[in-house]
């Protein structure tokens, strides 16, 4: 039997187990390469593709290929890697055509209506640039836009660190359902506004008025639900909210500046979240970030070289809010000077931000137990006591682990920070990374605390 064939007759096989729409959204675009000796190889998009796959339906492709050969095989994988010329056209291309405008109608169409809904119509799928980074959160938002309410994308949850594109995309979703179907009804918020209006709500004595609001929505969209977390008879009201849509098939998705699992919500309202798509957004890659700032620069018309953009985008790493923002600074300097934005230029007017983040080296180990002892809620004594439960031995391990990852010590120096020898902290290390590769909310926590270390350096 053909690659090609055993691949076709698993398709009508596992649609069973995972639904039309998982199957056409994730699996149909794979390519069947090679079967032979028990061993399927198959060729994935991108590396989303195969993270995807791999960690979510590889179980069920074995087990509907077992059904459909009668006998175990091995799967294989092939990611292919882009070269750098096609890369960076396909960037270019992007730019070019998301920097053109719109048509008359199509305008029209989403203001008129993003107007009732909350909804920013500058935020759309088109002027979102994608990249590695951020692919499999902006395309299962196009999913999500495409199946309102389907089982296999509802609820969507980003979660990033702050300025990274979620309320982009979640904007995004809203007025293109707008812009395809005029008589839906959507509505975008914040976490906080929910608690607001519900607490209003109490005091009014309008709780019915409130709960039809919202429970008769086609689609809510929540941005940074953690305002919600802890604040027990308002998310109370949301878990019977999120129940109501969700029962009904109506589309639920939220944003987040951590994973479900990290919030403090009921764990009935934890699971909810963690039964749809859970998707992080990370920072973007140098390349993205270059798109970025090229799409901006010609969106608003700013005579700014593509040199002077790859260096602002070389130092500025942690926000897309503040990338921008070191784009709109750098013109204004020049326009009101009256001179053309240089390398040099550009060093000097935004020497603030750009040393700040080559300054790297400056974390040091107490920064590192500070944070880790507050996102751990231990005391600073328990990293170098003798104390061995897992509620400190943990968080111990965490720190050294980070001090050898973004420290220069050397190991026996971690040691005696932690007083510890030079052979536990490589064991700590070994540890951690461990977790890291084996469970992705645990990587996304590590990342949360590596931010936060990085935020108490700068100042």
């Amino acid at each position: 039997m053909h690659a090609k064939e055993l691949w076709e007759k698993l398709l009508a096989n596992i649609e069973k187990k995972i639904g039309k729409d998982s199957c056409e959204m994730w699996l149909k675009p794979v390519k069947p390469l090679i079967f032979e000796n028990d061993k399927l190889t198959i060729e994935m998009p991108d590396h989303v593709w195969y993270s995807t796959i791999k960690n979510r339906y590889e179980e069920d492709v074995l087990t509907s290929l077992k059904d459909v050969l009668g006998k175990d095989i091995e799967l294989k994988y092939n990611v292919p890697i882009k070269e750098e010329k096609e890369q960076k056209a396909v960037d270019k291309t992007k730019t070019i055509m998301k920097s053109l405008p719109k048509t008359a109608p199509s305008t029209i169409s989403i203001t008129k209506n993003a107007l009732a809904h909350r909804l920013n119509d500058k935020h759309t799928f088109e002027g979102f640039i994608e990249g590695p980074s951020n692919r499999f959160a902006y395309r299962a938002a196009q999913a999500v836009e495409k199946k309102l309410g389907n089982r296999e994308n509802n609820p969507l949850v980003i979660y990033s660190s702050p300025g990274l594109g979620k309320t982009h995309l979640l904007h995004a979703i809203g007025n293109e359902i707008l812009k395809n179907n005029k008589n839906k009804k959507v509505l975008y918020m914040s976490g906080e506004e929910f608690v607001s209006e519900y607490i209003e709500s109490l005091q009014k004595k309008t709780s019915g008025s409130f709960r039809k609001k919202y429970r008769s929505l086609d689609c809510l969209l929540v941005d940074d639900i953690q305002f919600v977390a802890g604040k027990h008879a308002s998310e109370k009201e949301f878990f019977y909210t999120f129940n109501t849509l969700f029962e009904s098939k109506k589309q639920i998705v939220l944003t987040s500046d951590r994973t479900p699992q990290q919030l403090s919500l009921d764990n009935r309202l934890a699971s909810r979240l963690l039964s749809g798509i859970v998707s992080e957004i990370k920072k973007p890659d140098l390349e993205t970030r270059i798109a970025i700032l090229r799409q901006k620069r010609d969106q608003q018309n700013f005579v700014v070289s593509d040199d002077v953009l790859a260096f602002t985008a070389a130092g500025v790493k942690a926000s897309i809010r503040e990338l921008e923002g070191c784009l709109y600074r750098l013109n204004s300097y020049c326009y009101i000077q009256g001179i053309e934005p240089t390398v040099d230029i550009a060093k000097e007017v935004l020497a603030d931000i750009i040393t700040l983040e080559e300054e790297g080296g400056q974390i040091n180990v107490d920064s590192i137990k500070k944070i880790v002892g507050a996102h751990f809620k231990i005391e600073m004594s328990d990293f170098i006591s003798k104390k061995k439960t897992q509620a400190i031995s943990w968080p111990r391990q965490v720190a050294m682990f980070l001090a050898n990852d973004l420290t220069d010590m050397s190991l026996p120096e971690i040691g005696r920070a932690f007083n510890r020898d030079h052979s536990t902290v490589v064991h700590a290390r070994d540890q951690i990374k461990k977790e890291i590769k084996e469970n992705p909310f645990f990587a996304a926590e590590i990342n949360q605390i590596i931010n936060e270390v990085k935020v108490v350096d700068k100042s």
